[in-house]
């Protein structure tokens, strides 16, 4: 009579499942809950105690850890020796464990530091040549259709499983590993990083590249839970622009709209209501936005849905879709309408290298005004901080070095991806003509030379925001006194590359 070894923390189905193994004549092995639920539901299972001539100890966390249950998920049946001392020792072979783990993630602690299930998972796996391993209840029906059969569960099937299963121990270890490096440093010696698939993309960052998406084991994502809604498959630059626009538009409580191109913003602003905020980021720069990602921080309704539909959109994204918009919008068999809770946040940015990984804080972007110093002779009125506040969270998405404008909450002029500040300053200018009079202007950076204040000047632009910090800040400090401008220094760089 084959044996069987099963002991899960979720019991989904473990029953009926169970009940199948007794029904095909295999000897079920079992401890604690587990037990407990079979022997409930009248099926014939032997206790791991008596194998073993142990009970359960330690508080439960020793039950399972004993010659008797891993040699017999251990022992080699090719090999005679293996057979011979296994016959001596009275260890009757294992050849199949049902065995998932304690659900560390969900409450990390000490207790839930599962030993006992992770060393049967990689026994059984390791001896996968003898031994089938399962770790998860979706696994049931596809074992038991294998044992249906008269090869049984095969070679293939075997490796697959077992791949699968170091597949979660490695998870499982990662997550602990994680949980004690976040106890000790921010970035420590040595990071586990386990990585679980959740989408599949149409292509890469071009057609002839594949991409998927996948998610940090322990982490949360807002990916996990968004809802597409209507429209294509998502690609890499969908994800990655959808990131930026619905990070950016998150930062602020007031209605929002941003509209990202190739990971930059081409417009954004904050309105009264949520139509007003798509109108304005849309007039920043139209010809930009075509094919561009939108995110909207409020519910979408038919008056912005109807603004949406003129516009080629790759993207929409929103915590929510009144139906008729909603409908309005599915009229765009294209466009991807995705439905999207609060980003997480508080995560470490990586980016690959070569042979490894670059890791770093997430760049916070905050806006203490109180603490800003207003350095020029010419003191900002109510509305032209509340400008400074919005191009200055703007300024910190755009790839640098970068120059935004800002009108009445509006981003009338967006410079960035230059590889000098006066060239930034001047793109931005260029973009938004008339309505750079009155402005504000916000810089990722400081200024190193006092050309960027006097071009923003020329332009009539009343205000800059920047880090401050340069050697040369009294030139930069000179020019806007010189033009009756204000000059605030927040202490703080956003270089986004």
């Amino acid at each position: 009579m084959p044996r069987a070894l099963l002991s899960v923390y979720d019991k989904t189905g473990i029953v009926e499942f169970a009940q199948q193994l007794h029904e095909l004549g295999w000897e079920l092995i079992s401890s604690g809950g587990t037990a407990t639920v079979i022997s409930a539901a009248g099926i014939p299972v032997v206790d791991v105690a008596e194998i073993t001539g142990y009970p359960a100890i330690l508080g439960h966390r020793v039950v399972t850890l004993h010659p008797s249950i891993h040699g017999a998920l251990l022992g080699d049946a090719s090999d005679p020796a293996h057979v011979a001392e296994m016959q001596r020792l009275d260890i009757s072979p294992i050849s199949l464990a049902v065995v998932n783990l304690y659900p560390f993630s969900s409450n990390p602690s000490i207790e839930l530091i599962d030993v006992g299930g992770p060393a049967m998972v990689r026994a059984a796996a390791k001896n996968h040549a003898h031994v089938a391993v399962v770790t998860d209840p979706s696994q049931y029906t596809e074992v038991l259709t294998a044992l249906a059969t008269e090869l049984g569960i095969d070679a293939p099937l075997r490796k697959r499983l077992a791949a699968q299963a170091f597949a979660v121990t490695a998870e499982y270890d990662a997550q602990v590993a994680r949980w004690f490096s976040d106890e000790t440093a921010a970035l420590p010696e040595r990071m586990s990083i386990h990585l679980v698939r959740e989408d599949v993309l149409r292509y890469g960052e071009n057609p002839h590249q594949q991409g998927a998406r996948y998610r940090i084991v322990g982490n949360t994502s807002w990916w996990s839970t968004a809802k597409k809604l209507g429209g294509k498959e998502m690609s890499y630059l969908n994800v990655l622009d959808s990131e930026a626009a619905w990070n950016l538009v998150c930062n602020f409580d007031s209605p929002c709209v941003a509209i990202i191109k190739h990971a930059n913003p081409c417009g954004m602003a904050v309105a009264k209501t949520i139509d007003v905020a798509y109108k304005n980021a849309l007039a920043c720069d139209p010809v930009s936005a075509f094919g561009g990602i939108v995110a909207l921080n409020r519910t979408v309704n038919v008056a912005v849905a109807e603004q949406l539909v003129d516009t080629f959109t790759e993207v929409v994204i929103a915590p929510e879709f009144t139906p008729d918009a909603l409908a309005l919008l599915e009229l765009k068999k294209n466009l991807r309408i995705i439905a999207a809770e609060q980003p997480v946040g508080g995560h470490v940015h990586m980016r690959s290298i070569d042979g490894g990984m670059l890791v770093q804080d997430v760049d916070v972007v905050e806006t203490p005004t109180e603490s800003w110093r207003v350095v020029s002779t010419t003191t900002p009125t109510e509305e032209q901080l509340a400008d400074a506040v919005v191009a200055w969270v703007a300024c910190a998405s755009v790839s640098s070095n970068a120059i935004t404008l800002v009108r009445n909450g509006q981003t009338v002029g967006i410079g960035g991806g230059q590889q000098n500040r006066v060239d930034a300053a001047r793109l931005a200018c260029e973009r938004a003509g008339d309505r750079a009079h009155g402005a504000v202007a916000a810089s990722d950076a400081f200024f190193p030379f006092r050309d960027g204040p006097d071009l923003l000047a020329h332009h009539g632009v009343a205000v800059i925001v920047q880090p401050g910090g340069s050697q040369r800040d009294e030139e930069s400090i000179a020019a806007a006194n010189e033009h009756g401008m204000v000059m605030i220094f927040t202490g703080t760089r956003h270089f986004r590359h």
